[in-house]
């Protein structure tokens, strides 16, 4: 097998919201919040944490890697063939924060795994836009 067909693709998604980080923490820990943006859920914030999200297309199965409360969270993200991880990166910016997701691992012979990575972390971001506004 040739170098090119083992490398691997990430989908980055970068936004700034006019809200603290410790706000945006919440969104993407509490499982009552993370279902409102995101998916069903059973997420807890504890390294080793095994998880699902579930959704009318499906669930992915995830275990927690990382956490450094209000600045990055690290989980895998997959099912049986689809091995990725996710890292969400908060930086304060201005009165707001910059919000970093990147899903990595994606094999070039996954493009429908990674097409719909690109596609719906946009709007997923987008929906945890709007929950942000929504919380008080």
């Amino acid at each position: 097998m040739n170098e090119a067909a083992t490398e691997l693709r990430s989908v980055v998604v970068e936004r700034e919201f006019p809200h603290p980080p410790e706000k945006l923490w919440r969104a993407l820990t509490q499982p009552h919040l993370i279902a409102e943006w995101l998916m069903k859920n059973d997420f807890k914030p504890i390294v080793g944490h095994r998880f699902g999200f579930s959704a009318e297309w499906g669930a992915v199965s995830c275990e927690v890697l990382e956490i450094e409360e209000t600045k990055s969270l690290s989980y895998t993200w997959g099912d049986h063939e689809l091995k990725t991880v996710v890292t969400w990166t908060l930086t304060p910016a201005g009165a707001g924060t910059a919000l970093r997701m990147e899903q990595t691992g994606f094999r070039d012979n996954q493009p429908r795994y990674f097409q719909g990575a690109r596609a719906g972390w946009p709007r997923f971001l987008a929906a945890l836009g709007e929950l942000l506004a929504r919380m008080g």
